[in-house]
């Protein structure tokens, strides 16, 4: 998988956990774990996700 697939396959990834983290009723731990840990990766490829936020 070349770079620009996997930095694509993160923005995905974090934008389904958004979109998830935007109908959440409730505490979900993991959840925001799971953010935190895509929102780190996507750092690493010096990619801002304050825009791709809800």
């Amino acid at each position: 998988m070349s770079l620009e697939e996997q930095k694509q396959v993160a923005i995905d990834y974090y934008v389904n956990l958004m979109r998830i983290k935007a109908h959440e009723t409730g505490e979900n731990k993991e959840l925001d774990y799971q953010i935190r840990i895509v929102r780190l990766k996507l750092s690493t490829f010096s990619i801002d996700v304050s825009e791709l936020e809800l």
